[in-house]
């Protein structure tokens, strides 16, 4: 019985088993750093989720995918397990659990919708480390470059594309002060803006009227600055508050 145990312990130190666990070592190593690595561009611009994060992340996604691909050394090699498992229940685990992750760094703060660009590239991280757990190395560099790449240059890219940056627009009226739509489009007009259909909400306090909205650039590149248009809103007659926020949805 003792002997048996020995035997049994000592598989856990044989050859084949510590070779094993000197390879899954390499590839949680290098997930941490192809991990970090996206998750450092997230970092820079000052994200909740930063290289920890992403390292974890990635490094987990490995963990729980390269085990797989050695199941004849499982608990010493004395589990019985068959020797083709499906490794594809281990990739629905992962990415279910790393739906949670990302839908806890996605945030809306009134019209603004905050962190998709995190909960992506966190589910991307996770998509690296699975390519690393089953030995596809040159496919998770790509994707740790091309994500990372994505993050840093198409952002540059869709600043300098044609679009309609969106202003969201609280407005408070003086007491017994009626303002009229017609006139809120034309002066949005002048200004460069339009306002987004169906956006307009209404709200009445102690006969302050108070009118919420979006305004859309007609030409990004020409629209009022937010300095002008704070300037504006100050000019104008029946306008006692106001708040301008840019608008991301």
């Amino acid at each position: 019985m003792n002997m048996l145990s020995a035997d049994a312990l000592a598989a856990y130190w044989s050859g084949p088993e510590i070779t094993a666990n000197a390879l899954i070592f390499c590839n949680l190593l290098g997930a941490l750093f192809l991990g970090m690595l996206i998750g450092y561009e997230r970092a820079y611009h000052g994200r909740a989720a930063g290289m920890r994060t992403y390292g974890l992340v990635c490094m987990a996604s490995t963990a729980l995918t390269v085990f797989v691909g050695y199941p004849a050394l499982w608990y010493g090699g004395h589990a019985g397990m068959p020797l083709n498992p499906d490794p594809t229940r281990v990739v629905q685990g992962v990415v279910t659990g790393i739906g949670f992750l990302g839908a806890g760094v996605i945030m809306k703060e009134g019209l603004n919708i905050r962190g998709l660009t995190t909960a992506a590239s966190i589910w991307a991280s996770a998509a690296v480390g699975v390519l690393v757990g089953v030995g596809f190395y040159i496919a998770a560099i790509s994707l740790t470059v091309l994500s990372a790449g994505c993050m840093v240059w198409v952002a540059k890219l869709e600043y300098w594309l044609p679009s309609r940056a969106g202003v969201a627009i609280t407005v408070e009226f003086e007491k017994g002060f009626v303002p009229h739509e017609d006139a809120l489009h034309k002066i949005a007009s002048e200004h460069g803006y339009e306002i987004s259909k169906d956006s307009l909400t209404i709200s009445s306090r102690d006969r302050h009227a108070k009118w919420h909205f979006i305004a859309n650039a007609i030409d990004s590149k020409k629209g009022t600055s937010m300095s002008e248009l704070a300037h504006m809103m100050n000019s104008y007659e029946g306008v006692e508050h106001f708040e301008l926020t840019h608008c991301r949805n």
